[in-house]
């Protein structure tokens, strides 16, 4: 494919990108098919010559589409977000085109210099202490992960590697494998499955610790673990405190787990996968209270401030313990300019990075702080309208505050009647929901996800929720 052909090709894309997230809503949110319809959609075996550009257009509606979830949907409303944005795409199709990989600086120096600062602005956006940022002077900075799952693994591994120097200063006789068998960490039973795979990658046990009434993780459960733990000649080192969780978006109780912590020499990680974007807002930054107690922190803005997957951004407030822990340093990665900038790839797990601070960028100035948090504010007021909705009608009831954009609610009924409700809710294929349970209470989410989504879109939803559970109940 030359210029002239990939002009042509790259604007009828544009073309149909444009059309299709601007008539989004005019298609089943959830696809029909059943598993293995593609292949025989496709050749058994790639071209041997080229197809034209117009029948790879062609087949995107005949193979892909059909097998599509629509996760921008106005009545998508599983899981949480994942973002979505015109400057984030163009962005990442300017990422494509230098397609560098910024494993170090000198590899593509604007890759790293460009994340550095992006890290600082959103670091300011969301209030963060200036110990965590690149800016101040001090050790820290911040770094884009894949994903939080990624996030929670780095800091887990970083904590490692601190609480292994600790332990060998006050007992050189030990050695590394005797340290780590001791190692223990925590986190609540609420926190995201990623928590428990992030100990179970690092070799180390975590203690699953069960929460208050409201669900939230509280100091003195923390600090009883930690006594317990220490008795029994173990080594308490990490913790996970969780800023919206993934079930039911509640937060754990960061200003009373954070002293127990430092007192204790327990890292502290935060995990703000998806609320974190709201504290862009200064409005709901009393949720985040306690933050300058932790050593790392994490959110997704690819989950709810616009920016396209993939894009999960850390901070540390001593990324050395990450550095000594991950550097891998052969001879052909080395650079002159070694320490006068960070080299990513030692703040990660994989070597090689894509440019993903672009897509930072270009967002942060197309839209400005004041449009981001006009959209964080829409989809909270719609969580709190489809909650009215919901407690207008005496057969439902709202299983746990409404803080974000996600409303938990059920009938007041049997378990089985709930998950009966969702069944049929997702077949007839108009809004698609998912469920959680907490303490044997099967529930139903209602995420606000879509940038498209207005009121009207809320009670089509609604209606969609009543008329179906009318049905049910007269089973």
């Amino acid at each position: 494919m030359e210029a002239n052909q990939f002009k042509d090709f790259a604007k009828e894309m544009i073309d149909y990108v444009s059309g299709y997230l601007e008539n989004i809503r005019d298609r089943r949110v959830l696809p029909t098919v059943e598993p293995g319809y593609l292949r025989p959609l496709i050749p058994d075996s790639a071209p041997v010559v080229p197809d034209k550009w117009e029948d790879v257009m062609a087949d995107i509606e005949r193979v892909i589409m059909p097998g599509v979830t629509h996760w921008h949907s106005p009545r998508f409303h599983a899981y949480f977000p994942t973002a979505n944005s015109y400057p984030a795409i163009v962005a990442d199709i300017l990422s494509g085109a230098i397609a560098c990989i910024g494993f170090t600086w000198i590899a593509s120096p604007a890759c790293t210099e460009l994340e550095v600062v992006m890290l600082d602005w959103l670091g300011k956006m969301i209030g963060l202490p200036d110990e965590f940022l690149a800016c101040s002077g001090g050790k820290g900075g911040g770094v884009i992960q894949g994903t939080a799952s990624e996030a929670t693994l780095v800091a887990l591994l970083g904590a490692k590697a601190r609480a292994i120097a600790d332990v060998k200063r006050e007992k050189p006789e030990m050695s590394d494998a005797d340290i780590v068998a001791k190692l223990v960490g925590y986190t609540s039973s609420q926190s995201h499955s990623s928590v428990e795979r992030a100990g179970l990658l690092g070799g180390i046990k975590l203690r699953s610790l069960q929460p208050d009434d409201n669900n939230r993780l509280r100091g003195e459960a923390l600090e009883l673990a930690i006594k317990e733990d220490r008795e029994a000649g173990l080594i308490p080192f990490y913790a996970v405190a969780t800023l919206g969780t993934t079930s039911s978006c509640t937060f754990d109780h960061l200003e009373e787990l954070g002293p127990v912590c430092n007192a204790n020499n327990v890292w502290l990680h935060v995990d703000a996968a998806y609320a974190g974007s709201a504290f862009i807002c200064p409005e709901f930054r009393y949720l985040m209270k306690g933050i300058e107690r932790a050593d790392s922190f994490n959110f997704n803005p690819h989950k709810w401030l616009l920016v396209n997957f993939d894009c999960s951004t850390m901070w540390l407030k001593d990324p050395s313990w990450l550095v000594n822990a991950f550097n891998v340093d052969p001879l052909y990665l080395k650079h002159e300019q070694q320490g006068a900038a960070p080299d990513y790839r030692h703040w990660q797990i994989p070597l090689g990075r894509r440019f993903r601070a672009l897509k930072l960028w270009f967002v942060f100035r197309l839209y400005g702080i004041e449009n981001l948090q006009a959209h964080i504010r829409k989809h909270i007021e719609l969580a709190h309208y489809f909650e009215s909705l919901v407690r207008s009608d005496e057969r439902f009831e709202i299983t746990e505050e409404v803080l974000m954009g996600l409303v938990c609610f059920r009938l007041k009924n049997s378990n089985e009647v709930n998950e009966a409700l969702l069944k049929r809710l997702n077949g007839r294929g108009v809004i698609h929901l998912v469920p959680s349970k907490i303490r044997d209470v099967y529930f139903l989410r209602l995420a606000i996800c879509s940038r498209f989504t207005e009121k009207e879109d809320i009670d089509i939803s609604w209606k969609e929720v009543k008329d179906t559970a009318d049905e049910i109940l007269k089973k």
